[in-house]
């Protein structure tokens, strides 16, 4: 691969990425630059499923099949990375605040309370 390839891929790597997280349903809480680096890494495993499967990727014009294949494995990329990525980010906040839970109730009158990380629930 040609190092025009390289900064083609990349470029190409950055628009998919973006389309893919359009094409996912659904909010996504990661940063756009992890979409951008899901993007251009299934950009050049989109080539090589494409290659592998027989699509010609050498031609004179648009490659819309390389495209096609590169979006697919973007969008599961990045449903990948969404799984992954929050969470880790569930498991840190909790670390982060440094509330740890209660599960013993404590007496108030009548009724008792219940508090967990902030959240109360009243039991009769």
């Amino acid at each position: 691969m040609t190092i025009t390839g390289i900064i083609t891929a990349i470029i190409i790597g950055a628009i998919i990425g973006a389309l893919a997280r359009l094409i996912l349903p659904g909010k996504q809480n990661i940063p756009i630059w992890l979409t951008i680096v899901v993007g251009i890494v299934a950009a050049f495993i989109g080539t090589a499923i494409a290659r592998a499967v027989g699509i010609p990727t050498v031609t004179s014009g648009i490659d819309w099949l390389e495209l096609l294949v590169q979006l697919v494995v973007a969008v599961i990329g990045v449903a990948v990375v969404v799984g992954i990525y929050s969470r880790r980010s569930i498991q840190h906040q909790g670390a982060r605040r440094g509330q740890i839970a209660d599960p013993v109730p404590q007496r108030t009158g009548r009724r008792s309370r219940v508090q967990i990380q902030g959240l109360s629930a009243r039991m009769i």
